[in-house]
């Protein structure tokens, strides 16, 4: 039996851009999507802190140490620049392995640096 199970979460991420006119996603600086092992065009599940909602959508690679976060597309109407979010990937993970799982947390500051990370 396979547990889906969260296999990391970039935690507290501030919002900083809105792109309406992009097909779609979400534009991840790439130093934060290596160190949560988030691959671009993945799958993951933003979770808003400012009105409680929740969208699915890819990421996209964005610049190295710049901090981006930026919502594309329709999501660019669901986030307004400066919402705290929470970037989460699920994985199925086989049962036996599920119950010693353990997933990466990256916390940010308001900068979208990184802060820790924690296993």
């Amino acid at each position: 039996m396979l547990h889906i199970m969260c296999r990391a979460k970039i935690h507290g991420a501030t919002v900083t851009e809105a792109n309406l006119k992009y097909i779609g996603s979400i534009t991840i600086d790439g130093a934060l999507l290596e160190a949560a092992g988030i691959l671009p065009y993945e799958q993951v599940q933003i979770v808003n802190l400012n009105n409680g909602t929740r969208v699915a959508t890819y990421v996209i690679e964005g610049r190295r140490n710049s901090g981006t976060i930026c919502m594309n597309g329709p999501a660019a109407r669901w986030a307004e620049v400066g919402d705290h979010i929470h970037i989460i990937v699920y994985s199925p993970v086989e049962r036996d392995e599920a119950k010693s799982w353990k997933p990466i947390f990256l916390f940010v500051d308001e900068k979208n640096r990184i802060t820790s990370r924690k296993e």
